[in-house]
């Protein structure tokens, strides 16, 4: 969107008064500025300045203790650049509003390394280099709770009042009875530009997933990922209810997944895993084994919270080992069936919770990987991956960390830049965590020992 689009698309609109401004940190949350629309000039043009400090605070929206960014630069501005996707209504609010979607470079012109989008971006740019296309499509779950206690707890039904007490996967009465809820984030996503496809009750009391349609721009898949879960969380306080992206926001019910669908096409548009048959080609098999030497030093980044490690459990549907095969649900990378024409891998690792554009930085820069030095693959698994043997990913947080800070492969995928801001930005993180004794805790022990 040029400037003089972007005019005409507020003149358009003219019940807008307000632009939120924003860039996406490492957490996936956005920060930014509201500004009034006589600025938008200044947005689209790359006028306006924030922090290059806002891309690495913590979940809290604190300082990084050390950072070199606040400390030995006196926390410098960077530039705002507009990414160019379009303007789009944000009409949950109070008022209508528009969001305006920015990425980050520094004073002398330069993409800013640890913008996570700019990432996303060089790996791109090496596919480009090869004459690939990555098409990708996410799978989204989350819950939408009742958030009027402590404790999120399951919703109660529009329809019927009662408040949901059982799982109730692909349940149609489910759907119907949030229709006007999810029919509002179906209106949403048109209006943003965000290729909704269907929607299903999933394995959690009130849980949804939502399939966004493939795209040829990995960028633009990663920003409809980011935005759909601002949508769907602005939508649902609308109806009185809060949505959740959480990884594990119940411990005894299912967890919400990020899926990644993805395939490559040549200068032609010729699929390169599809050999006409179902087992697909070298290239496929070289990019699952990139994504499999990988996989346990971007678990950080597919599980990047304390809570993401809660639904990464053996027997929780959720991958726990690191594993590939054909048409099986229960390892981390998948092979779907059907027609060979769209044969493509399916990486089910990454929670909710994670940062789209990072994901899809790690899957497809470790695939690249995998294809550039043809690694060959291990054997895919038969049968149920729980009960088999098998290379395990990091069981907790503080394992993730360490693997990614010291991955052998997180070099050639990630700036330096990044990969510190990232570690310093989950170090302080586990360490306020390790800070705080639950409830739990004190109702197991305080007495008893």
């Amino acid at each position: 969107m040029k400037p003089e689009d972007a005019t005409a698309w507020l003149a358009d609109r003219p019940e807008i008064e307000t632009i939120f401004a924003c860039i996406c940190d490492l957490n996936g949350v956005m920060r930014g500025k509201r500004v009034p629309v006589d600025q938008v000039e200044k947005i689209v043009s790359g006028g306006l300045r924030m922090p290059l400090s806002l891309l690495g605070m913590d979940i809290w929206g604190e300082d990084i203790e050390g950072n070199e960014l606040v400390w030995d630069t006196g926390d410098a501005d960077g530039l705002c650049d507009f990414t160019g996707r379009p303007l789009s209504p944000v009409d949950w609010t109070a008022r209508p509003a528009a969001f305006a979607q920015l990425w980050m470079r520094t004073e002398n012109g330069e993409a800013f390394p640890g913008d996570p989008r700019r990432a996303l971006a060089a790996i791109v740019e090496r596919y480009k280099a090869l004459g690939l296309t990555p098409v990708v499509a996410t799978e989204l779950e989350f819950y939408v709770v009742d958030p009027s206690g402590a404790a999120p707890q399951p919703p109660c039904s529009p329809v019927t009042g009662k408040r949901l007490d059982s799982d109730g996967a692909l349940s149609l009465d489910e759907l119907q009875h949030f229709d006007a809820f999810l029919n509002e984030v179906y209106d949403a996503c048109a209006a943003q530009g965000i290729p909704a496809d269907a929607a299903i009750s999933e394995n959690g009391a009130g849980q949804f997933e939502i399939n966004l349609l493939h795209v040829d721009d990995p960028l633009e898949a990663a920003d409809d990922a980011v935005l759909f879960k601002r949508l769907v969380r602005g939508i649902a306080r609308k109806h009185g209810f809060a949505a959740t992206f959480m990884a594990k926001p119940y411990g005894d019910r299912a967890g919400s997944g990020m899926h990644v669908h993805f395939s490559l096409v040549d200068a032609e548009g010729r699929n390169v895993f599809d050999n006409g048959g179902e087992e697909g080609t070298e290239v496929m098999r070289h990019a699952v084994a990139g994504l499999i030497r990988t996989m346990a030093e971007n678990t950080l980044v597919f599980a990047p919270h304390e809570n993401s490690y809660r639904r990464l459990l053996p027997g929780s549907h959720a991958p726990s080992s690191v594993a590939w095969g054909y048409e099986n649900r229960t390892v981390a990378i998948r092979i779907p069936g059907g027609s060979h024409k769209a044969r493509r891998i399916e990486h089910r690792v990454a929670g909710a919770d994670a940062n789209p554009y990072l994901v899809l930085a790690s899957i497809l820069g470790g695939a690249l990987l995998g294809i550039e030095k043809q690694w060959e693959p291990p054997a895919p698994l038969l049968g149920d991956a729980y009960s088999q043997v098998l290379e395990t990913l990091p069981p907790d947080w503080a394992s993730a960390i360490e693997a990614f800070e010291k991955g052998a492969h997180i070099e050639q995928v990630y700036s330096k830049r990044l990969r510190r801001m990232f570690v310093q930005c989950k170090v302080q993180e586990l360490r306020r965590f390790t800070r705080h004794v639950t409830d739990f805790e004190y109702h197991s022990y305080l007495e008893a020992v």
